[in-house]
């Protein structure tokens, strides 16, 4: 296949041909093993996370660093690889890191102390990260135009069919064969991926000369404010944020970096992130989409598990089926997509699956003790077609105009922002929850008090029901119902606020689905190059 040339840099050529040959799709599904993976590999160690911290003898707080730690590789990276894939030619900077990405998941499976933990998953994000934006960038540059919405549907499967699965995968191992045979499973898809990447990517020569035109000016302040603004996100509020001088020093370093990037990269010849790309009207409205919808997507699929793990007490496999709910749907949906975008207007589709979405999160807003996992089995469903029919038009929306020397530019951009907007969502719906909890957790106190009949008659039966089962001293009975008491209001004040998180999720994505509609309407095939 031919190449075309980026500001000096050599990239694969979009296909000129209506059709691409076996070959590139050969490719193209590899490059999608890589960024399954690579997506797949953070929910299940999510799932697994406190199964690791026991196995490597540390606590909750230091623990989430495992996962931290591979964020920040992962979102530095992304919008590196246009640069470095150029530097170092696509096929061996693409092999060099599908290669490494599986060897850190083993090295890690062998990690005995959190320091080595944290240092090898760092390398597997800046590894695992490569990956995502490389699938993207080849549905852009080996396939026509025609065939575009397909490569996109199989990317979608990528990005929301591993979000769903991974906890179910990453609960089953962990439960039935141990922690670290979740670090194992990336072995066999990703020697199938190496081996077809190398058969089928023509090799380039590297470019060297372009480490000395880098954008280094922007690299290390976008190196060290993302960073920096990821570890703010993820441990913020554990740390119960601004109270905490190492997140208001962190902040303002992220802070102090970004701005300085955001400037450099205006004003810079070869930028490493092309930030004027957001002035094309579709791309701009398309990222922004982007953003929300992954403040929604790794939101849900963090606030969920959260519900059933804290309020119902599943453990990481009994979440892992409910969660499955979401996944297998879009298996069936996400094929037919781009057959109903060569009938439909795109637009109209975006805001469907995403209205759709914003429906199945105004579902759970009435959260009772009652609401286990059966009861999300059709909020998920419904989540499941929303879903289906969102990342393939939105993507097809934000890509369309995108001419083929700038796919790679606009592939890192468009990644690296939902996946911040997934941290920045994460983050605060954590804090949502924590501060509705605390807010309805007020409102019931201030009904419950013994000044009321009705409460001192639920006391007088708690107490009685503990002295019919062991307990002899009626002052012990009594103090233990009252703490009882306490503990069904935090229950309740908990889900209110779980309720209110889903509301939160939902009232993001209707504003993403009204973005949609302000789009114009990409030429039939959409994708890069379509205007």
């Amino acid at each position: 296949m031919s190449t075309i040339t980026i500001d000096g840099r050599a990239m694969p050529a979009a296909a000129a041909q209506p059709r691409a040959s076996t070959r590139e799709w050969i490719a193209v599904l590899a490059g999608m093993i890589g960024a399954f993976m690579a997506i797949l590999n953070i929910q299940i160690t999510n799932a697994s996370l406190l199964d690791i911290e026991g196995g490597i003898g540390t606590g909750v707080d230091n623990g989430a660093w495992i996962s931290t730690s591979y964020l920040i590789g992962e979102i530095v990276v992304i919008p590196l690889t246009a640069y470095l894939s150029s530097v170092f030619s696509f096929r061996r900077y693409i092999l060099v890191n599908s290669v490494l990405f599986p060897l850190l998941s083993l090295s890690c499976a062998f990690a005995h102390d959190l320091g080595t933990m944290i240092v090898l998953r760092g390398l597997q994000g800046f590894a695992g990260g490569v990956l995502i934006p490389m699938a993207f960038t080849m549905v852009l540059t080996k396939l026509p135009k025609p065939q575009q919405p397909l490569g996109l549907a199989i990317f979608a499967l990528s990005v929301t069919f591993a979000p769903a699965i991974g906890p179910t995968i990453g609960g089953y191992l962990t439960e039935n064969y141990g922690w670290q045979t979740i670090f194992f499973i990336n072995a066999g898809p990703s020697a199938i991926m190496v081996v077809a990447l190398a058969l089928t990517l023509e090799k380039q020569p590297m470019q060297l000369k372009l480490l000395r035109e880098g954008d280094w000016a922007g690299i290390v302040t976008m190196a060290i404010g993302l960073s920096a603004l990821q570890t703010v996100l993820e441990e913020g509020n554990k740390d119960d944020w601004f109270s905490s001088p190492f997140i208001v020093r962190l902040s303002i370093v992220a802070a102090v970096f970004l701005t300085l990037f955001i400037i450099i990269e205006l004003k810079v010849s070869k930028p490493l992130v092309k930030l004027q790309l957001l002035k094309q009207r579709n791309f701009g409205l398309g990222v922004l989409a982007n953003i929300l919808v992954g403040v929604a997507l790794f939101g849900t699929v963090y606030i969920l598990p959260q519900y059933l793990g804290q309020v119902q007490k599943y453990n990481a496999e009994q979440i892992g089926n409910v969660l499955a709910w979401t996944g297998l749907p879009q298996l069936l949906l996400i094929p037919l997509v781009p057959l109903m975008m060569k009938r439909v207007d795109v637009r109209w589709l975006a805001f469907f699956g995403i209205a759709v979405f914003s429906l199945s999160c105004f579902m759970n807003v009435t959260l009772s003790a009652d609401n286990a996992g059966d009861q999300f089995f059709i909020p998920n469903i419904v989540r499941a077609i929303g879903q289906a029919f969102v990342i393939t038009p939105v993507t097809a929306i934000t890509t369309a105009g995108i001419a083929p020397a700038d796919a790679a530019a606009a592939s890192g951009l468009t990644n690296m922002l939902r996946n911040l907007g997934g941290a920045v969502g994460t983050a605060s719906l954590g804090t949502i929850l924590t501060k509705r909890e605390q807010f309805h957790s007020n409102i019931i106190g201030q009904s419950v008090t013994l000044g009321r009949d009705e409460v001192r008659e639920r006391i007088d039966q708690m107490t009685g029901y503990f002295l019919s089962h062991g307990v002899s001293d009626h002052q012990a009975a009594q103090q233990k119902a009252v703490i009882a008491l306490g503990q069904i209001i935090k229950r309740q004040a908990l889900i209110m606020g779980f309720s209110d998180t889903f509301a939160v999720i939902g009232v993001v994505l209707a504003i993403a689905a009204i973005t949609m509609l302000f789009a114009k309407r990409p030429q039939a095939g959409g994708g890069a190059g379509a205007h």
